[in-house]
């Protein structure tokens, strides 16, 4: 199981919200470079990073901050926000990232999801953002009433690579992870899925790995790394 620490990119630099409200952003370090280096020299395999200001736009933003990722750490890099159409999916990839995020995308094309899955297999990663579990998208701003699980079972045979489940309540606030909505998640599809949100212990990420057997096969956190509640090396040993 992977531990994924994560880079929210805001104006350029690393920032964690609180349930996604962009006006509660803490700054943690203004070089997203020297953050993701500080993360590999920790032991991290990968790297989770959101362009949150193009997941408003709809369209890459922080295109100078994410590049910058790419050079200092030499791990992949899994990347979501304003990713919504295949020409942007490409121009990604090209530059370097491992696996795309398609969230927003997921629900209105997916179409999309499906047409970059196949182009480029393993690359392609569905984010669920959910809140009291029904999808919300355009940057957690826009709720629907489509469930969660419903929305993944449209991916089952697109061969996507992994499901990104976070829980928009639990985001910035750890409070722990929701982890038996994820694991719920898990057993409903045959798709890895990646547990997000609201993980600020070891405890938490114990919790996770006792319900790998649903198939949980990463955890994201951000808040709890940076503000030294959760040491990555140890996370990622304990995972392992």
């Amino acid at each position: 199981m992977i531990l994924y620490p994560a880079i929210d990119l805001k104006d350029g630099a690393c920032v964690r919200l609180i349930k996604g409200d962009m006006d509660q952003a803490t700054v943690f370090n203004e070089s997203p470079g020297n953050q993701a280096k500080r993360f590999v020299d920790a032991g991290a395999e990968w790297i989770h990073v959101v362009d949150l200001n193009g997941a408003f736009a709809g369209k890459p933003v922080n295109a100078g901050a994410v590049d910058a990722i790419l050079k200092a750490a030499q791990v992949p890099i899994q990347l979501g926000g304003g990713i919504r159409d295949m020409a942007t999916i490409e121009a990604w990839l090209t530059a370097g990232v491992a696996r795309v995020i398609l969230g927003t995308v997921a629900v209105k094309n997916p179409g999309l999801v499906r047409e970059a899955s196949k182009t480029f297999p393993g690359k392609v990663a569905v984010g669920i953002d959910a809140r009291s579990g029904k999808v919300a998208t355009e940057g957690w701003a826009e709720a629907s009433e489509l469930d969660v699980e419903d929305l993944a079972r449209r991916f089952v045979d697109a061969g996507v690579a992994a499901i990104i489940h976070t829980d928009i309540d639990r985001d910035g606030v750890l409070g722990g992870p929701n982890v038996a909505a994820s694991a719920a998640l898990a057993r409903a599809v045959p798709i890895p899925v990646i547990v997000s949100g609201g993980v600020s212990s070891l405890e938490d990420l114990r919790a996770v790995k006792a319900a790998e057997p649903s198939g949980l096969a990463g955890v994201i956190s951000g808040r709890a790394i940076y503000d030294g509640r959760l040491d990555l090396a140890a996370g990622i040993a304990l995972l392992k």
